[in-house]
């Protein structure tokens, strides 16, 4: 006779609450041992369903969704019944819904966390893969790249109308992505034919992430900090903020060579006239998308 010793488990304690008890609830499952408190949508994927994308390196422009998830990790599923039963008896628990403890295996707790990383489509051939996905079948290219410390993943909406612009155009010769980030755009420039493509940012880990997933994708280009670049270029792309875009107006008009494309985006809708202005004096920058309130702004610089 043998026998098997189960595999160590986590447990969870998932409960459905208001915006504004997210805070208080979290806190005190918190001071109940809860190893780790997540907070979700809980009308994701339904029609209530709501966007809280924040300007990139902004905070969000609400708190948290009108009914939100509250999930909490325990090591034991004695201390998660524990911490229902405690929550559950406080002021701050009305209108809150209690949904259960579950139990979650060891081994499935890297799979649970990927699967909130699915392939974003840019366009129906065109797809950005985190590396532990397979390729879907309606992809003709992509790009693997896996989540970051770095800016740039695919699924903002500033960052998904780049790609579907460079997607869409002709790429020249030279491009440059000016506040790089993960280097997706410049990726996706030297995938959809750029033949020579620079990569900028202030920030260090951005230059290093750009060239690590250069490589991760078998696309060569030149990462190194804002004093690197060189020349003038065909196509040069900014998904930055949209003050500094503003600030930078000169410079970035200065890097694009007579007739070249600049492409803007990090822009909110309410933006796009102060865009504009900032730009007039070296060119005539146009609304080229929309999505969820933001902007992609782009124009053809004088020859």
């Amino acid at each position: 006779m043998s026998s098997t010793s189960a595999e160590p488990s986590l447990y969870e304690l998932r409960l459905v609450c208001p915006q504004s008890r997210v805070e208080t609830l979290s806190d005190a499952l918190e001071a109940l041992d809860a190893l780790s408190v997540s907070v979700e949508d809980a009308d994701a994927f339904t029609d209530a369903e709501q966007a809280l994308f924040g300007e990139p390196g902004m905070p969000a422009p609400k708190d948290g969704w009108q009914r939100s998830l509250v999930m909490a990790l325990f090591s034991d599923r004695q201390f998660a019944n524990e911490a229902a039963d405690i929550v559950r008896a406080q002021d701050f628990f009305a209108d809150c819904v209690l949904l259960g403890v579950s139990t979650i295996a060891d081994q499935d707790w890297v799979r649970l966390t990927q699967s909130q990383f699915e392939p974003v489509e840019i366009t129906p051939s065109f797809w950005i893969v985190p590396s532990w996905h397979a390729l879907p079948a309606a992809a003709e290219q992509s790009i693997v790249l896996d989540p970051g410390l770095a800016f740039g993943t695919g699924t903002h909406p500033t960052t998904r109308m780049c790609l579907a612009w460079i997607a869409k155009h002709p790429m020249p010769e030279t491009v440059l992505d000016y506040g790089c980030g993960s280097g997706i755009l410049a990726i996706a420039a030297a995938k959809f034919g750029a033949t020579d493509v620079a990569a900028v940012d202030i920030d260090p880990a951005a230059v290093q992430a750009t060239q690590a997933n250069a490589q991760n994708n078998s696309v060569l280009l030149q990462a190194g900090l804002p004093d690197s670049t060189k020349g003038r270029y065909g196509l040069v792309v900014a998904n930055i903020l949209s003050s500094p875009l503003q600030v930078l107006a000169p410079l970035l008009c200065g890097l694009v060579e007579g007739g070249g494309q600049l492409v803007l985006s990090g822009i909110l809708e309410r933006q796009a006239a102060q865009l504009q202005e900032s730009y007039a004096p070296y060119c005539s920058l146009q609304v080229s998308d929309r999505q969820d309130g933001w902007i992609l702004m782009t124009a053809s610089l004088p020859n």
